[in-house]
């Protein structure tokens, strides 16, 4: 019994039953990609970071232009013009901690204005969440009264429905309203 208390504690315990598909050629970021570029999404704007970058190498690869900015809440505004401009979804993508909280102002901006933006925020390792892991906080508290539909992907195997429920809901009842699904690095990357 200590053993296998011992090993939950290390994380062991997940990793045996969530091993990873070597001989998969995908990753989450392209499933991420693919689901933006069915539903139209010509532009992602973000400021590069690490819990990101597979979607945006993806994003890239299919013929999304990733537009790389200077601060995380002009992203969300120049997604929150698209979306104006185009009655599209507008498409932000920013890194897990100050990230994704240096977005909140731009975010009430876009509830105000019940713009379709389509936020994605990355978060750490599913392993490391609520052991101190570098930028692990409670992003889903934070965006909850400013978005209609907020989500935590924790499997690469959720990433698909949960991005198309995000983009309907965003389009759906009153036009607008920003949406937030955040995705846990392990499901961009690998998933352990």
């Amino acid at each position: 019994m200590l053993t296998f208390v011992a090993s939950h504690k290390l994380g062991l315990t997940y990793q045996l039953w969530h091993q990873v598909d070597t001989q998969s050629p995908r990753h989450g970021g392209e499933s991420v990609a693919e689901v933006l570029k069915a539903h139209g999404v010509r532009h992602v704007f973000t400021l590069v970071g690490g819990h990101i970058s597979p979607i945006l190498v993806a994003c890239e690869k299919m013929g999304i232009r990733v537009v790389d900015t200077r601060h995380e809440a002009t992203a969300v505004f120049a997604a929150d013009a698209v979306a104006r401009l185009s009655g599209t979804v507008g498409v932000a993508a920013v890194t897990a901690g100050p990230g994704v909280t240096n977005t909140v102002t731009a975010m009430k901006n876009a509830q105000m204005a019940e713009s379709p933006v389509l936020l994605i925020g990355g978060a750490a390792a599913t392993l490391q969440k609520g052991r101190g892991a570098l930028q692990d906080i409670d992003q889903l508290s934070l965006f909850k009264p400013l978005c209609k539909f907020c989500a935590t992907v924790k499997t690469v195997r959720e990433i698909i429905p949960v991005l198309r429920k995000a983009i309907a809901v965003a389009q759906s009842d009153t036009p607008g309203f920003p949406v937030f699904p955040v995705l846990f690095q392990c499901c961009l990357l690998w998933c352990l």
